[in-house]
């Protein structure tokens, strides 16, 4: 790393990679097992309900790694696609669970830090 726009994207796939993990384990046992225990719904249907809930968490895992990867890559581009395409990710995961949980899910507030510092180390 050699500037503080490459800390802060690095930082920005850290905090979003942490978080997914938070996220997928608190999916896992909060809203897919009690899912798998619902005998009334086809077992394909729970399978693609707990596949659906947890892409967001793959998403922004795999999101949060690509960034940590192009804050060391050198040249401006890479670092403009991934954090563009990543940033979008965390602004609506963030966007998402501020209107659905009314501000009181602390996901908004942790994808709006990763955002804004990917919005720092790509337009500063």
């Amino acid at each position: 790393m050699t500037n503080t726009q490459d800390l802060a994207l690095a930082i920005a796939g850290g905090i979003g990679s942490a978080i997914a993990i938070v996220h997928g384990v608190l999916t896992q046992r909060l809203i897919v097992r009690p899912l798998e225990g619902a005998a009334k719904l086809p077992r394909s249907t729970r399978q693609l309900a707990a596949m659906l809930l947890q892409f967001s968490t793959f998403n922004w895992f795999i999101g949060g790694l690509a960034l940590i990867i192009a804050a060391f890559a050198p040249g401006r581009d890479v670092k403009l696609a991934v954090g563009l395409l990543v940033g979008s990710s965390y602004l609506y995961g963030a966007a998402g669970n501020f209107i659905a949980a009314r501000g009181r899910h602390p996901g908004w507030i942790f994808y709006g830090v990763a955002l804004a510092l990917t919005a720092y180390a790509l337009f500063r």
